[in-house]
């Protein structure tokens, strides 16, 4: 066999239905799906209708609460950071900003700002301006011998 000759299995393949090509077509004028109403027409879905019945999603209490006020920050751990610059991603002797982590490729986006968490080892002495970050991450960049500068407003306990 060769690569010109590979087919489908014969009754592999369907030919798609031609819809609404006059009535001797067998599916001609309605084109399947009917007669009249809403679920006749193209680009109906009817999401949660449950026939007039009270839907579930209004028969279920409401629970909990959302804080619109609340931040969404990118979290960096220390491991992550040390790994970039061990792959010459991220200089060591630059100050580490947010922008620099974006385009290192550490983080996807930058949302509310960074915060650091103290998950892995960190050997390089790095300066780094974020929003936020935990004590132990705070403890162990100062141990490395770096400095980490915590933007004002944001809270740097875990």
């Amino acid at each position: 066999m060769k690569l010109n000759e590979i087919k489908d299995r014969e009754g592999a393949t369907h030919s798609k239905k031609r819809l609404g090509r006059g009535i001797g077509s067998g599916s001609g004028k309605t084109g399947g799906r009917g007669v009249k109403g809403q679920k006749s027409r193209s680009g109906v879905a009817i999401n949660g209708f449950e026939g007039g019945q009270m839907p579930i999603y209004r028969r279920l209490p409401k629970r909990g609460f959302v804080n619109i006020f609340s931040k969404d920050f990118a979290e960096v751990s220390l491991g992550r950071l040390q790994a970039a610059v061990d792959a010459k991603k991220l200089d060591a002797k630059k100050t580490v900003t947010a922008e620099t982590l974006k385009e290192a490729g550490v983080i996807r986006r930058v949302k509310d700002g960074v915060r650091v968490l103290s998950d892995g080892e960190l050997k390089a002495k790095l300066t780094l301006e974020v929003a936020g970050a935990s004590k132990a991450a705070i403890e162990k960049i100062e141990k490395a011998g770096g400095s980490i500068t915590v933007a004002s407003g944001a809270k740097n306990a875990e």
